[in-house]
């Protein structure tokens, strides 16, 4: 993707972000501290030094969390209700995960789009 590495996330984990993004080419990465993925005005996927977040559809998530035996995202203290957290052995699993990445972008599609705050010239 050819953007520099953030510094306080394991380059590890850049690598697998970068590979699983690269399954979907009409995703971008964005942000270059803290590297995530949004559509329509909202983030889907967000990579942090403790690993990778999704935002999944209710029926996806709650597959997600029981399958996969993991809890919902926290970031900066707030529990966010649409987001699991990837273990990190899962992550490693492109081919699965690239499934995942595209629900979340699918579901993140669907809902409203966020006005924008951008100056029209």
């Amino acid at each position: 993707m050819g953007k520099k590495p953030p510094k306080d996330i394991p380059i590890e984990l850049v690598d697998l972000y970068d590979k699983l993004l690269a399954t979907h080419p009409e995703i971008d990465r964005k942000g270059a501290n803290n590297p995530y993925t949004s559509v329509n005005g909202h983030m889907f996927s967000g990579l942090s030094k403790t690993g990778l977040g999704l935002r999944l559809g209710k029926e996806d998530r709650e597959k997600f969390l029981k399958e996969y035996n993991t809890e919902l995202l926290v970031s900066y203290g707030a529990i966010m209700k649409e987001y699991v957290v990837v273990p990190n052995e899962l992550f490693k699993d492109t081919e699965l995960m690239k499934e995942y990445l595209y629900k979340s972008y699918e579901y993140t599609k669907s809902l409203k789009p966020k006005p924008t705050t951008k100056k029209k010239k």
